[in-house]
């Protein structure tokens, strides 16, 4: 991957949940004392599952939570209430048990038609992001990736930059048969930090060709993070980067 990404790898799952749930403890403390406010975009997945439910448990007074707006990096197309839902995970895990007030939390709407809903979600982040240069600005995105090298909803087999302006795309996947709702590169690598969370034995060859190889979108859709340079952090655990050169580990 070009750019100067940065690297932490940690022994195990817990890990690797207990390194994401402290930085974003951390990177929220900075964002509200330099601009009094905290913009963060979710993710899915099993690991930031973990880390929401630890900042809930053992963080609760970590922040002034009533600064942090919470939006998503991706969504599937199904309803708030599915269990397939990435905001009913978050708000199972994160936001109900902080309690945080309904009108801080910006869902995409799965459940609407998708092209409507990106475009709706596409608005409201516009409207309540601050924007830098013209381009909404996060203070942390979090991300994972897949085994195939997917990020957020961007998949392999198609320029993950199609549309990037629009800044929020409602792709068809081919592989499930059906859309998503993501935020586009544009966004993406604009945020202040974006921390990627990945483990196991099924991410160890993408994590290998994505940090040792060169930048390859199409098939790597996580690739385009290289474009943001050092301001990305890998947070891996060590059976991820079990396929890593020590010179990459070492970063």
């Amino acid at each position: 991957m070009s750019g100067r990404a940065n690297l932490i790898v940690l022994d195990d799952g817990a890990a690797l949940a207990a390194a994401v749930a402290a930085r974003f403890v951390e990177r929220g403390r900075a964002a509200i004392e330099a601009r009094g406010r905290f913009f963060i975009a979710l993710a899915g997945g099993s690991t930031p599952k973990a880390s929401y439910a630890l900042i809930a448990a053992s963080e609760r007074d970590a922040l002034d939570w009533n600064r942090v707006r919470f939006f998503f990096g991706d969504e599937r197309c199904v309803p708030p209430d599915s269990d397939a839902s990435n905001f009913k995970m978050a708000l199972t895990n994160l936001m109900a048990p902080l309690q945080i007030p309904a009108e801080h939390v910006f869902r995409m709407h799965g459940e609407d038609d998708p092209a409507a809903a990106a475009r709706a979600y596409a608005e409201v982040v516009v409207r309540e992001v601050p924007a830098e240069s013209g381009v909404p600005v996060f203070d942390l995105v979090m991300l994972g990736m897949g085994p195939d090298g997917h990020t957020a909803s961007l998949f392999p087999g198609s320029d993950p930059h199609e549309d990037d302006a629009a800044l929020v795309r409602a792709p068809f996947v081919a592989k499930f048969g059906t859309h998503r709702l993501t935020l586009t590169p544009r966004v993406l690598t604009a945020a202040r930090v974006i921390d990627v969370a990945t483990a196991g034995p099924t991410k160890t060859a993408a994590l290998a060709a994505v940090l040792e190889g060169p930048p390859d979108p199409v098939r790597y859709p996580i690739s385009v993070l290289a474009d943001a340079g050092d301001r990305v952090t890998w947070l891996v655990d060590r059976i991820a980067a079990a396929q890593l050169a020590d010179s990459v580990k070492a970063t």
